[in-house]
């Protein structure tokens, strides 16, 4: 900055010297004798303005202006250069330490800077610690807070563009004479001659010359709209929008002037043959969805620039979406009349005969001048009636024949330059076009794609998202064929690649062998799905099976699953200390087999195969491995299920359509799983694990099933028999008398016995003794069960009885003899609205698994409580609920011993005060009978613990939810 001459000093000033009078000294009141503006003091060296007035109290010129422009500074952003007054939310300091909101936001997303240069430099890539008051702002809006905020102090997610700050001088835009004039001539003509305001609103209406115009375009703060530079000249409107169609479009020379037209038009008419973009005469021209018409090559270009949206109403617009126009009006357009611009030339020409005119000019001059090849460039290209379409819309056999130009120069460098690798050629030139059209992320994606990497995920990836997101075919497909639409990319793999990588998974991949050979099986290791009913002996009186099933061969679904566990095996020998080498035998499997019915799974729409539309899915989980050491005595556990009650380890290993009471055909097809598990008892399994022949033997335990299918497959009377228990021979009279002190007693094989007494009786009963003898035992049993309790259906059960309890309860039923239907129908509703309103539990979920777990708690009772009309009903219940949620866990545990050891010894006390309570509070529901589950609950789960160490984890929950990925 020039020094600024001393009031002292006199020197003859340029306005002196013109014979102008110098301005009058703004009245500048000061506190106290100091200045307000620290800048002020700055530019005078440390100085006062009381030191350097002079005479008047004149301040010299160039400080003022100075102090006008860094007021006009602190208006505007520091970083998007927008007016402050503008942007809502606070002013920050450029230069000024987070603050506690900004430093706690920015420490979530992991940014450990304290102060907002730091903050700037990273997100702006601006250096902010050499500002100077005098030339740059000092703040920053909030706007810009926002952006460096959720960019966690790293990177910018918005288009913000930096302004270039320049210091103060005669040109400044930010204090420029003219704007200053400008607004001082507006305020002036506003507050003095009120219609003036109105005519000059006529006036920027008619011409587009107004002050107010002019003002607004010139004083337009930073960063607005298109985010312009500060030094802008300024532009009258039209000639700003011919600037920047000309910037983009370059179609000057190619595209024809509505001046050629040689009548006078209705404007409205011409207008419709103009294109909206650049308004030159439409040249290969295209319809977007909303109506509008452009030239093909302007559309595209401008959409390119500033976004896929029609540039007449806004609406989107991409280039996909552009369409040729109507017949009839590129027949009115061809028509159109133009003068030819040859000088000497006034002829009247059609558009679609305007090229072959000015061809007739060249032919004419045997010299070829400069004018006449500008000429050939307005030309239309099309060589015949039908519009010149752009090479994307073209079918691929056009494309091929207007490239096969390019095709054979191409092919031609190729075989000389790169030794006929055209693709890699082709690849290169594409991803240089790219890089130069400044299409970075394509062109990553193109590169990676050329490395091999690309960009869409591995068919083995996506089956893993498929199965762990439990997603059935059509739902992923849905998914894929999505995800492909929006983003215009193969992310995911199609269904048919998944397919083949699961082959790699499914049983049938492995090598094994069987010693001594499996009786009535197969040698066969590559056995992948088979069809369930492929053994059956067919004749011609036989009627078609009413069913369809696929399964897998036991052992080879037993070798898969054991595969699948091989880096856990390995690593548990690791973990015992064994030598690797060394346990190469007596390896032992626990197998947990599940087995349930599924009901209503028909076709929602379409007509499939006439089948049952129920289903019965059989399925294994490898629950534990052991390996007995040649120098041992004990077995040492080297794996255990984590989750045996998860759909993840439960395999599936038969999907039949059949009625789980269809006895016949249940056991017709059951039947080869219990010859090939009967078969691999007495052999044992040689499977490579870890590069070393190991062998294996396998125990079996039918576990997984309901009451319902234990009683079917042990060959036992429905569950509403006298003999309630499939455990012990207690009739329900006997268990409602006795119901703690019970053993385990039934056994597969005293099933097939008693089975051959029913089916033979020797001793010649009536049917009543014999029914005695056999405690139950209908039918033949047909495959071995584990005699166990399911905890699953064993919490349903017993929550439906509580519900019963809560019902019976509110309608106190311990004082009626015989209530009606109605009113226990009304204790139903006022018991369903109350676990409604309270627990949020409705009666259609009755009575599934979560609906179970949620009732059994002693919040519910509480809710319960209300309705019940008694205290001392009421303590009852509590005792009852309380006493069942300490005997709960010790069932569903995976190991009860660790989880709840307290539980587990109070178990027996806890059952004899939870069949003294039923005894007797609520005899009127348990006297002489009582429910299948609540038997079991009370009377059979510590013998079950003693003897298997759980009870939880051999349930059927794993199979239960995995029947939905069926």
């Amino acid at each position: 900055m020039e020094k600024a001459p001393l009031p002292s000093e006199t020197q003859p000033e340029k306005g002196a010297l013109l014979g102008i009078s110098p301005p009058e000294a703004p009245n500048i009141e000061l506190d106290n004798g100091v200045a307000q503006g620290s800048v002020m003091k700055l530019c005078l060296g440390g100085k006062s303005k009381e030191n350097v007035e002079g005479p008047g109290r004149r301040v010299d010129i160039k400080l003022q202006e100075m102090d006008t422009h860094m007021n006009h500074l602190r208006c505007f952003c520091r970083l998007c250069g927008m007016v402050l007054r503008k942007v809502k939310g606070p002013e920050h300091d450029v230069h000024g330490d987070l603050d506690d909101a900004s430093k706690a936001a920015l420490r979530k997303m992991g940014c450990k800077f304290t102060s907002w240069p730091e903050v700037i430099l990273k997100v702006f890539k601006v250096d902010v610690t050499d500002d100077i008051e005098s030339v740059q702002p000092l703040s920053f809006c909030h706007r810009c807070w926002m952006a460096a905020i959720r960019g966690g102090g790293f990177c910018s997610f918005s288009r913000t563009r930096v302004p270039e700050w320049k210091p103060h001088s005669s040109l400044c835009h930010l204090c420029s004479p003219r704007k200053q004039s400008f607004q001082r001539t507006g305020r002036k003509r506003r507050k003095a001659i009120p219609r003036a305001q109105s005519l000059a609103k006529k006036t920027r209406w008619d011409h587009g010359k107004s002050i107010a115009v002019s003002e607004r375009r010139a004083l337009r703060p930073f960063g607005e709209r298109h985010h312009t530079p500060i030094l802008r000249a300024w532009r009258k409107p039209i000639t700003q929008r011919e600037q920047w169609v000309k910037n983009i479009t370059h179609c000057q020379k190619d595209h024809l002037s509505t001046k050629l037209i040689s009548e006078k038009l209705p404007i409205d008419f011409l207008f419709s043959f103009t294109c909206l973009v650049c308004d030159h005469l439409l040249s290969d021209p295209v319809q977007s969805p909303c109506g509008h018409l452009f030239c093909r090559s302007c559309i595209i270009k401008y959409t390119h620039v500033l976004g896929p949206h029609c540039p007449a109403c806004n609406l989107p617009c991409a280039p996909d979406d552009l369409i040729p126009p109507a017949k009839a009006f590129l027949s009115a357009l061809l028509s159109l009349p133009l003068l030819c611009p040859r000088s000497g030339c006034s002829k009247q020409v059609s558009l679609d005969s305007f090229k072959a005119h000015c061809l007739g000019h060249e032919l004419d001059e045997q010299d070829v001048n400069q004018q006449s090849s500008e000429l050939d460039i307005y030309l239309l290209t099309n060589k015949g009636g039908r519009p010149r379409q752009h090479l994307l819309s073209l079918t691929r056999r056009a494309q091929k024949h207007r490239l096969r130009d390019l095709k054979n120069h191409v092919k031609v460098f190729a075989d000389k330059e790169e030794g006929g690798d055209l693709k890699s050629v082709c690849l290169t030139l594409f991803l240089l076009a790219l890089r130069s059209g400044n299409e970075h992320r394509q062109a990553d994606e193109l590169e990676a794609m050329m490395q091999g990497r690309g960009f869409g995920l591995h068919p083995a990836v996506c089956l893993a998202i498929r199965v762990n997101t439990f997603l059935s075919c059509s739902q992923y497909h849905k998914m894929y064929r999505t995800v492909k639409a929006t983003s215009g990319r193969q992310i995911f793999q199609p269904l048919h690649t998944l397919r083949a990588a699961e082959k790699e998974l499914l049983p049938g991949f492995h090598q094994f062998e069987w010693q001594p050979a499996l009786k009535n099986v197969s040698t066969s290791c590559n056995v992948g799905i088979i069809n369930g009913l492929s053994g059956w002996a067919s004749s011609v009186d036989d009627a078609p099976a009413d069913t369809i099933t696929r399964r897998f061969r036991y052992d080879v679904a037993l070798v898969s699953a054991l595969k699948d566990l091989e880096e856990d095996i390995m690593e548990g020998l690791r973990e015992s200390g064994m030598e690797d080498s060394a346990c190469t035998s007596g390896f032992s499997v626990m197998i947990k087999e599940s087995c349930d019915g599924m009901g209503d799974v028909s076709e929602k729409h379409g007509g499939g195969p006439v089948v049952p539309e129920k289903a019965v899915r059989f399925s294994l989980t490898v629950m534990s491995v052991s390996v007995l050491a040649d120098d041992e005595e004990e077995e040492v556990t080297i794996f255990t299920e984590p989750k045996p009650n998860s759909e993840l380890s439960c395999k599936p290993l038969c999907l039949t359509f059949v009625d789980e009471s269809d006895h016949e055909t249940l056991t017709a097809v059951l039947s080869p799983i219990v010859a090939e598990r009967n078969a691999m008892k007495e052999s044992r399994l040689i499977l490579s694990m870890g590069g070393l022949r190991r062998s294996f033997r396998f125990h079996f335990r039918g576990t997984g099933y309901d009451e319902k299918m234990v009683r079917e497959m042990e060959g036992l009377e429905a569950s509403g028999s006298t003999y309630i228990c499939t455990l012990c021979d207690s009739s329900r009279a006997e268990a409602s008398q006795n119901m703690v002190l019970h053993s385990v007693t039934r056994c597969h094989e005293e099933n097939l016995e008693r089975y051959e007494i029913w089916r033979t009786n020797p001793f010649s009963e009536s049917v009543d003794e014999l029914r005695d003898r056999v405690k139950g035992v209908s039918a033949k049993p047909f495959m071995e069960t584990h005699p166990t309790l399911d905890a699953l259906h064993c919490d349903i059960g017993n929550a439906t009885e509580f519900y019963k309890i809560f019902q019976d309860e509110i309608g106190e039923v311990y004082q009626k003899l015989n209530p009606s239907r109605e009113e226990r129908r009304s204790w139903r509703a006022a018991l369903d609205k109350q676990l409604r309103k309270k627990m949020k539990l409705k009666p259609v979920m009755r009575m599934n698994g979560n609906y179970a777990r949620k009732l059994m708690t002693q919040e519910t009772v509480e809710v319960v409580c209300e309705l019940v009309p008694s205290e001392e009903r009421r303590e009852a219940l509590r005792e009852l609920m309380r006493l069942y949620l300490q005997m709960k866990p010790v069932w569903r545990a995976s190991c009860p011993a660790k989880e709840c050891p307290d539980q587990l010894c109070r178990y027996s006390f806890n059952s004899q005060s939870f069949a003294d309570l039923l005894s007797s509070t609520f005899k009127y529901r348990y006297n002489g009978k009582i429910t299948n589950y609540l038997h079991k609950t009370l009377a059979h789960v510590p013998e079950i613990i003693e003897r298997d160490g759980s009870i939880g984890a051999w349930a059927s929950e794993g199979n239960e939810s995995a029947n939905k990925l069926f």
